[in-house]
């Protein structure tokens, strides 16, 4: 089961998550200044997502004001927006409907990564629409779709629209099932001047026997310089009842490999909500690294965001 069929299976089951025991037990520690680098945010009176189902908890307008909510009390200083895989003719609407917010002086938001197509024909005229825009700071497109099949983003097309990204200064998120993490290297290869971010530590194997494939390649994609990591999205792949523990293994392996420099938090709110709150994902990285250095725990929870996407505060 890749992550899109699981986001439209999964019920809402925040209320039962379990954070590892071992977390009461330490001591209240300074919540870390945030910059949450991958804010979904949708008004479904006025976009359409193709991918989330009538019956889903998500199946409902999740605006700022419920982000703000949902992060109450975490020190969370900024935040970048990350597109939500609207329906292709809804692209031009969520765009506009995200640079407009991001202009607003009351909300977090600081940076936006929004819907491309880098294959189809007219990509470059879309992303010159918003050339000069201090706010865009990339494009996304989901390759775990089913409209999305392995190598597709080795397709002369879609290396061509990377490109083409490179030239206008603009990032990749990269978001694809675990078993194409090889495709991620291949693409970056033939993108030397294109930046990319690898979601959700590569939709890493949480309870996997073996992982070794997927380790194998997320080692051979943190060997290529233009790539960094967002540590996100796993906790969607929890049992009802899960601990930091289960996470611990994908996330520390990612954490190791891109190494501290190259890492950032990213909320995934609110699709991580279909296993945990805002707070409860927080506090589980929190515990998985509580050995690491302050330093270290810093760039990973705002210097790094800070620098990448050239974010004051």
């Amino acid at each position: 089961m890749d992550r899109r069929e699981f986001l439209e299976t999964a019920a809402l089951t925040a209320t039962g998550a379990v954070i590892a025991e071992t977390q009461a037990a330490q001591p209240e520690r300074p919540m870390p200044r945030i910059i949450d680098t991958h804010v979904h945010l949708w008004d479904l009176t006025r976009l359409r997502l193709p991918w989330v189902q009538k019956d889903s908890p998500l199946a409902r307008s999740f605006v700022i004001k419920d982000y703000q909510t949902a992060v109450e009390g975490l020190n969370v200083v900024k935040g970048v927006y990350m597109e939500v895989d609207v329906d292709a003719r809804d692209l031009n609407a969520e765009a506009d409907f995200v640079l407009d917010l991001c202009r607003q002086a009351n909300t977090p938001l600081a940076a936006a990564v929004i819907g491309g197509r880098p294959a189809e024909a007219g990509f470059d005229k879309y992303i010159g629409r918003f050339r000069g825009n201090r706010f865009l700071k990339g494009v996304r497109q989901v390759l775990h779709s089913d409209s999305a099949k392995p190598g597709f983003c080795l397709t002369p097309a879609f290396v061509r629209g990377v490109q083409q990204l490179g030239d206008a200064g603009l990032s990749f998120d990269l978001c694809m099932r675990p078993t194409e993490v090889g495709d991620a290297v291949k693409l970056t290869e033939a993108c030397p001047n294109s930046r990319f971010i690898l979601d959700h530590c590569g939709n890493g194997p949480v309870y996997a026997k073996d992982r070794t494939q997927w380790q194998r390649d997320m080692e051979r994609l943190a060997r290529q310089r233009n790539v960094v990591c967002k540590v996100s999205g796993i906790v969607v792949q929890a049992r009802e009842r899960w601990t930091a523990a289960d996470l611990a293994p994908v996330i520390n392996h990612t954490l190791d490999t891109f190494g501290p420099d190259r890492v950032m938090f990213a909320g995934d709110w609110p699709v991580c909500t279909l296993k945990a709150t805002f707070r409860q994902w927080v506090e589980a990285l929190r515990n998985i690294v509580r050995t690491r250095t302050e330093e270290n725990q810093r760039k990973l929870f705002h210097d790094n965001a800070a620098r990448f996407y050239g974010i004051m505060g």
